[in-house]
């Protein structure tokens, strides 16, 4: 069973898509997301996408494919609005820009920026909204530091 919810808390960000097998195919592939549910009705579909076995702090990055859209990219995201992505070593940002170069999808060439930025690189998706891959940056731990390491239900 659930725990009750006793505060707040931030779940989800929505993008809309113009091809969403497209852009299920390019988040599950150039970035450490996996599909943990989709959905449909009469007005289209969506997939839910999240890190693998996420359940202390589930986030999720819902893409919706709505019918009428289909074919119509509606980027939100650009020119440097902007999902941020942390991985584990430098070289993994290094890897992750030539199979985007190769792509066809690099938005950011890979550059170190002062702190507390680190080394990224950044991507366009399918529908051309941008998505930054980091190493360093330290979003995460940070916020980790100051609050504590504490886990919400």
């Amino acid at each position: 069973m659930e725990p009750t919810l006793t505060e707040a808390r931030w779940t989800h960000i929505a993008l809309p898509s113009s091809d969403l097998e497209a852009a299920i195919e390019f988040y599950t592939s150039f970035t450490p997301l996996v599909v943990v549910s989709r959905h449909s009705d009469a007005d289209g579909a969506n997939a839910w996408l999240s890190n693998p076995n996420q359940v202390e702090t589930p986030f999720v990055l819902v893409l919706v494919g709505f019918n009428k859209d289909k074919g119509n990219p509606q980027p939100q995201l650009t020119p440097f609005a902007h999902l941020g992505m942390e991985v584990a070593a430098r070289t993994d940002v290094d890897a992750i820009a030539d199979r985007a170069r190769e792509a066809g999808c690099l938005h950011w060439e890979p550059m170190d920026v002062p702190p507390p930025v680190g080394y990224i690189c950044a991507l366009t998706d399918p529908d051309g909204n941008v998505v930054e891959i980091s190493h360093n940056q330290r979003v995460f731990a940070e916020v980790r530091e100051l609050w504590g390491d504490r886990t919400n239900a």
